[in-house]
């Protein structure tokens, strides 16, 4: 037991109270035996005096002191009286227990005769209460000593001795000295066996209280002690027992509770942190994803406006060289090699004006002429016009179209440029001997959940060609960016088609695996936008 808990100063100071306690109870209890006792005592030894005294009266009536002397004697061996002695009225010892003191004289201001002498005149009839009284004798050993007068009766003063006249009313007196030392044995085994039961009681009083202190307060305390120590250093898994349902329970049931809910806003911050974790990230991407935008944009701008002056300041002078090519041409005998040079002239001449057509395209802000038309009908019929090169290089053009799609919002000439673009990049990825699927089908806008997603048409273009890399996946819409050999490609047909399907509300997904292929999700909305009036839609549908 430590001297710093509780269960130690509760048994602690309970044992000094209960000893305190007990000790003034055991004082009290001895000091009323003492009184009660010592009473008695006192009444004994007076009611013995009395009885000695009429029992010594019939000897002195007849003169004989040798009676006297043995009845005492005989009285002091069988009460085991320390001494018994008669004095005259003169103070003088005539009888006693104790032979060498007969003859002498009592001190009158003795303690013995202060009862009696000390007033003026004497008391005859002292009290009965002032008839015995203790004190040490000359051996220090504690004795009660008991007087009882001897008055002169009508037997006395009529007796044929006639020693004592009639007026003298006390002839002597009988001192009988009792010893204590029994009594005070007795008294103090009684005490020691007092205190020894009350010493008994304070320890198996002080064991029992400590037993239910430790069992009632001081194992909740501790309970309660440690869930704080867990709780400071963040353990929040572990309750304290609930021992009992008194207020320790009570506050260990609140510690639980609180504990818990301690717990539950933890795990909630922990959740809430992650949410926003995933949030920022989430809205970090769309920031990303708009600046990229945004970049793009500016960038498109600024190659547009690039393109528009460029185009027009090349247009001019190839158009010039394109007639002249001609005029020479046509003087110039056929299969010559001055005509197979400019025939190689004007190709490329009018090469250059395509992509100068081109360039001009993408600059300008066209906007797309809508209507309802059927998607995969247009599908059908850009394959139709790329299938015959691509089956000239064994590659397999397969459509799966979804012909339940109704008509959708669109502007047929842009979308159409779009899917001839999307399937030329695809005959260019393949090359030779592979396949090209075009896939329609319905869908949901994947950039928000599916409960705020739109309706969506998804056109799939899919090649097993050698791939785009990793690296050239964020630039492929970006103007004149191409991975092609020098004069398959100008880097325009990605960027244009970007363009398109934004202006129609839709977007561009990439999945590519070098080696493997590449797929092309073009994503139009499926319904028209709220501005389109439902005559329009109604007529489309007729």
């Amino acid at each position: 037991m430590q001297p710093r808990t509780l269960k130690f100063k509760v048994v602690l100071y309970l044992s000094i109270a209960l000893s305190a306690g007990m000790l003034l109870f055991t004082g009290l209890v001895a000091w009323f035996l003492y009184t009660e006792i010592l009473g008695k005592v006192s009444d004994h030894v007076t009611q013995l005096s009395e009885v000695i005294t009429k029992s010594t009266r019939f000897a002195m009536l007849q003169n004989q002191p040798t009676y006297v002397d043995r009845i005492i004697r005989d009285v002091a061996d069988q009460e085991k009286i320390d001494r018994i002695r008669i004095l005259n009225k003169d103070g003088r010892i005539i009888h006693s227990t104790y032979s060498p003191e007969i003859g002498e004289f009592v001190d009158r201001n003795a303690e013995a005769c202060t009862t009696c002498h000390g007033s003026d005149p004497a008391t005859t009839r002292p009290p009965k209460g002032q008839r015995t009284w203790t004190f040490k004798d000359t051996d220090g050993r504690p004795v009660l000593a008991s007087m009882e007068v001897i008055r002169n009766e009508p037997t006395c003063y009529t007796a044929a001795c006639h020693q004592h006249p009639r007026e003298t009313s006390v002839l002597g007196v009988l001192d009988i000295v009792y010893s204590l030392e029994d009594f005070n044995s007795k008294l103090r085994t009684s005490t020691l066996g007092i205190a020894g039961v009350s010493l008994a009681f304070i320890v198996i009083a002080s064991l029992l209280v400590g037993f239910f202190v430790h069992r009632l307060v001081y194992l909740p305390l501790r309970d309660l002690e440690s869930g704080a120590q867990r709780l400071a250093t963040g353990n929040l898994d572990q309750p304290i027992p609930v021992r009992s349902g008194d207020e320790f329970g009570k506050l260990a049931s609140s510690f639980n509770a609180m504990t818990d809910a301690l717990r539950n806003s933890r795990e909630e911050l922990r959740e809430s942190a992650r949410t926003l974790e995933q949030k920022v990230e989430k809205r970090t991407r769309e920031l990303r994803r708009a600046q990229a935008e945004t970049m793009r944009g500016e960038k498109l701008a600024s190659v547009g406006l690039l393109a528009s002056g460029v185009a027009h300041e090349l247009n001019n002078p190839l158009t010039g060289i394109l007639t002249f090519s001609h005029l020479l041409r046509e003087k110039m005998p056929d299969k010559s090699p001055d005509a197979e040079d400019m025939d190689l002239v004007i190709r490329e001449t009018k090469r250059c004006a395509a992509i100068i057509k081109r360039l001009l395209d993408f600059a300008r802000e066209k906007q797309p002429e809508k209507k309802f038309t059927d998607l995969n009908q247009i599908i059908a019929d850009t394959v139709r016009i790329v299938e015959q090169p691509a089956h000239l290089r064994d590659i397999e053009i397969v459509l799966d179209l979804d012909r339940s799609l109704p008509p959708i919002w669109i502007d047929a000439d842009q979308i159409k440029q779009v899917i001839m673009n999307m399937v030329v990049n695809a005959q260019h990825a393949v090359e030779e001997k592979g396949n090209i699927t075009i896939r329609t089908r319905r869908a949901l806008d994947p950039r928000v959940s599916a409960a705020e997603a739109k309706p969506m048409v998804a056109i799939s273009v899919i090649d097993t060609g050698c791939g785009i890399p990793e690296k050239n996946l964020k630039r492929i819409f970006d103007p004149f960016f191409t991975s092609k050999d020098v004069g398959r490609g100008t880097g325009l047909g990605l960027s244009v088609s970007h363009g398109i399907v934004e202006a129609h509300g839709g977007f561009i997904e990439v999945e590519s695996r070098v080696g493997e292929g590449s797929t092309f999700r073009i994503f139009l909305p499926l319904t028209p936008p709220s501005a389109v009036s439902e005559s329009k839609i109604s007529e489309a549908v007729s």
